[in-house]
């Protein structure tokens, strides 16, 4: 479930607590604007309804979302009304927190345990924001397909498989309410293997009728204010070259996609129209970060040292793909030499 992360785990708490993970989830399940496409017909029917659905279909509800061996649980009121979109999320287990969400602006109540900074969350799966200008041609890298129908919190409902054709990228199967085209429940994995991240709704209620004090803040504690504006209408990369860094490889299909805000880091997000990856690139800090791969469910992190000039820069690669892949992806990074002098000369 496409798992939105931040920089990289170490310092953030997102790999470690446990806890924020869930939060991070909020901005990849509801950001929704365009649906992705397929080559079987009917699918394609179908997924061009997901993503007007999650956010145009008045709802409330509880999900549970598992991640390895991690299950949260959240519960949601979600409204559209007067084109704008409103909802508000609020932690059920591992501590206290929110998001509320009114139009573009949103305001996480931080959870007492764990940390999230949302100023690094980069959408990411079929339920983000599209990254790129144009649609990728995702049925070359997928195969999509209508495979049956069910029952998932008291409604009907249709399952799409999208089966990744390469080992770059996991595959993914979707559980879409069939009045409305809601997605109800999801898995991410590898293909034909196991399942290694799963979103279902445990309880759902499509409604119109839904008050405005559901979507007002009742948690206390620490509050973060941030507008999807600066994600929706970020600039796509149009080359594989980011503020004095360079990419010599990347997964055929996907393409540079509009770059994450970083802090001090140089940024980049690459999709193929279903899953994402980001590659941030900074200068190493004085406390050292453990090096290699981590997964948690379907997301990798890979962090990588890189020496270069008179400056030592971590290179973190984060997304939904396999940890061989973020491997290669992280050791075709390259630093320039003026980033380097800089870095160097700080």
């Amino acid at each position: 479930m496409c798992g939105s992360i931040s920089r990289h785990g170490a310092d953030s708490g997102i790999l470690t607590s446990g806890l924020p993970a869930a939060l991070l989830l909020v901005v990849c399940l509801l950001l929704v604007v365009r649906p992705v496409v397929a080559d079987d017909t009917e699918a394609t029917r179908w997924l061009e309804r997901m993503g007007p659905a999650l956010n145009m279909t008045t709802y409330r509800g509880v999900f549970v979302y598992a991640r390895g061996d991690r299950v949260h649980s959240m519960r949601i009121a979600h409204r559209f009304r007067d084109g704008m979109v409103e909802e508000r999320l609020v932690l059920q287990d591992g501590g206290n927190g929110e998001i509320v969400r009114k139009g573009m602006d949103v305001v996480c109540v931080l959870p007492k345990q764990g940390r999230v900074s949302l100023d690094q969350v980069i959408p990411s799966g079929p339920f983000a924001e599209a990254f790129a200008n144009e649609l990728v041609p995702i049925s070359r890298w997928y195969r999509a397909e209508l495979v049956g129908e069910d029952r998932i919190a008291g409604y009907d409902v249709v399952i799409i498989a999208l089966t990744a054709k390469d080992s770059h990228r996991y595959s993914h199967r979707l559980w879409l309410e069939k009045s409305s085209g809601l997605l109800v429940k999801s898995h991410v994995g590898e293909p034909g293997g196991r399942v290694l991240e799963h979103f279902q709704f445990t309880s759902l209620e499509i409604t119109d009728n839904i008050p405005d004090s559901e979507f007002e803040i009742q948690t206390e504690g620490r509050e973060i204010t941030r507008s999807l504006e600066g994600v929706a209408s970020g600039e796509p990369a149009s080359q594989t070259s980011m503020d004095g860094w360079d990419l010599g490889w990347q997964p055929e299909g996907f393409v540079p996609a509009a770059a994450p805000r970083s802090g001090q880091g140089q940024a980049v997000a690459f999709s193929d129209g279903v899953a994402a990856f980001s590659i941030f690139v900074e200068p190493q800090g004085q406390v050292r970060m453990p090096v290699g791969a981590s997964r948690i469910g379907a997301t990798t992190i890979y962090m990588r040292e890189l020496e270069a000039g008179a400056g030592s820069f971590l290179v973190t690669v984060v997304g939904e793909i396999p940890p061989k892949t973020a491997r290669q992806v992280a050791e075709s990074v390259q630093v320039g030499d003026a980033l380097a002098h800089h870095s160097g000369g700080s």
